[in-house]
Protein backbone atom coordinates (compact mmCIF):
# COMPACT_ATOMS: atom_id res chain seq x y z
CA UNK A 1 0.00 0.00 0.00
CA UNK A 2 1.39 3.38 -1.03
CA UNK A 3 1.43 5.92 1.75
CA UNK A 4 3.42 8.67 3.45
CA UNK A 5 3.39 8.62 7.23
CA UNK A 6 4.35 11.81 9.04
CA UNK A 7 5.41 12.09 12.65
CA UNK A 8 7.26 14.34 15.07
CA UNK A 9 4.75 17.09 15.64
CA UNK A 10 3.83 18.38 19.06
CA UNK A 11 3.59 21.34 21.39
CA UNK A 12 6.69 23.49 21.80
CA UNK A 13 7.49 26.86 23.35
CA UNK A 14 8.51 29.79 21.16
CA UNK A 15 12.19 29.49 20.34
CA UNK A 16 12.10 25.72 20.62
CA UNK A 17 12.80 23.02 18.05
CA UNK A 18 11.06 20.05 16.51
CA UNK A 19 12.07 17.54 13.86
CA UNK A 20 9.38 16.15 11.60
CA UNK A 21 9.76 12.85 9.78
CA UNK A 22 7.97 11.45 6.77
CA UNK A 23 8.31 7.75 5.94
CA UNK A 24 7.30 6.39 2.55
CA UNK A 25 5.79 2.94 2.11
CA UNK A 26 5.04 1.16 -1.13
CA UNK A 27 7.26 3.27 -3.35
CA UNK A 28 10.83 4.58 -3.57
CA UNK A 29 11.27 8.27 -2.82
CA UNK A 30 14.61 8.46 -4.64
CA UNK A 31 12.64 8.97 -7.85
CA UNK A 32 10.63 11.86 -6.41
CA UNK A 33 11.11 15.43 -5.39
CA UNK A 34 9.83 15.89 -1.85
CA UNK A 35 8.25 18.84 -0.10
CA UNK A 36 6.82 19.97 3.20
CA UNK A 37 3.63 22.02 3.27
CA UNK A 38 1.65 23.45 6.14
CA UNK A 39 -1.87 24.66 6.70
CA UNK A 40 -2.98 26.86 9.55
CA UNK A 41 -6.65 27.13 10.55
CA UNK A 42 -8.56 29.31 8.11
CA UNK A 43 -5.62 29.60 5.73
CA UNK A 44 -4.59 27.96 2.49
CA UNK A 45 -2.01 25.21 2.42
CA UNK A 46 1.42 26.71 1.74
CA UNK A 47 4.77 25.37 0.63
CA UNK A 48 7.37 25.38 3.40
CA UNK A 49 10.38 23.67 1.83
CA UNK A 50 11.32 21.42 -1.06
CA UNK A 51 14.21 19.13 -1.92
CA UNK A 52 15.27 17.51 -5.18
CA UNK A 53 15.28 13.74 -5.58
CA UNK A 54 19.01 13.51 -4.98
CA UNK A 55 18.99 16.03 -2.17
CA UNK A 56 21.30 18.45 -3.91
CA UNK A 57 18.82 21.29 -4.34
CA UNK A 58 16.63 22.76 -1.63
CA UNK A 59 14.21 25.67 -1.48
CA UNK A 60 12.47 27.42 1.38
CA UNK A 61 9.61 29.82 1.92
CA UNK A 62 10.87 33.22 3.01
CA UNK A 63 9.13 32.85 6.38
CA UNK A 64 11.26 29.85 7.36
CA UNK A 65 14.62 30.54 5.71
CA UNK A 66 17.45 30.25 8.19
CA UNK A 67 15.26 28.45 10.74
CA UNK A 68 14.09 25.27 8.97
CA UNK A 69 16.19 22.61 7.24
CA UNK A 70 14.80 20.01 4.88
CA UNK A 71 16.73 16.80 4.31
CA UNK A 72 16.20 13.27 3.08
CA UNK A 73 17.66 9.81 3.44
CA UNK A 74 16.81 7.83 0.34
CA UNK A 75 18.34 4.68 1.82
CA UNK A 76 15.71 4.82 4.58
CA UNK A 77 12.97 6.17 2.32
CA UNK A 78 12.53 9.11 4.66
CA UNK A 79 12.15 12.88 4.53
CA UNK A 80 12.86 15.26 7.42
CA UNK A 81 12.18 18.83 8.46
CA UNK A 82 14.31 20.26 11.26
CA UNK A 83 12.54 23.30 12.68
CA UNK A 84 14.46 25.65 14.95
CA UNK A 85 13.63 29.01 16.51
CA UNK A 86 9.96 28.20 16.23
CA UNK A 87 7.43 31.03 16.35
CA UNK A 88 3.71 31.03 17.17
CA UNK A 89 3.00 31.73 13.50
CA UNK A 90 4.57 28.38 12.62
CA UNK A 91 1.59 26.68 14.25
CA UNK A 92 -0.07 24.53 11.60
CA UNK A 93 -0.74 21.04 10.34
CA UNK A 94 2.37 19.95 8.44
CA UNK A 95 2.20 17.62 5.43
CA UNK A 96 4.83 15.92 3.34
CA UNK A 97 4.42 15.47 -0.38
CA UNK A 98 6.12 13.31 -2.99
CA UNK A 99 5.93 14.51 -6.58
CA UNK A 100 7.74 14.29 -9.88
CA UNK A 101 7.23 14.79 -13.58
CA UNK A 102 5.10 11.99 -14.98
CA UNK A 103 4.67 10.42 -11.54
CA UNK A 104 1.69 10.33 -9.20
CA UNK A 105 1.59 12.77 -6.32
CA UNK A 106 1.35 11.42 -2.78
CA UNK A 107 0.49 13.31 0.41
CA UNK A 108 1.11 12.38 4.01
CA UNK A 109 -1.66 12.57 6.59
CA UNK A 110 -0.27 15.58 8.42
CA UNK A 111 1.22 16.15 11.83
CA UNK A 112 0.22 19.02 14.13
CA UNK A 113 2.80 21.55 15.26
CA UNK A 114 1.73 24.00 17.94
CA UNK A 115 4.03 26.78 19.12
CA UNK A 116 2.74 28.41 22.26
CA UNK A 117 3.92 29.62 25.62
Amino acid sequence: QVQLVTSGGGLVHPGGSLKLSCTAYGFTISRYSMSWYRQAPGKDRELVAGISNGGVSTDYADQVKGRFTISRDNTKNMLYLQMDSLKPEDTALYFCKAHGAGRPTYWGQGTQVTVSS
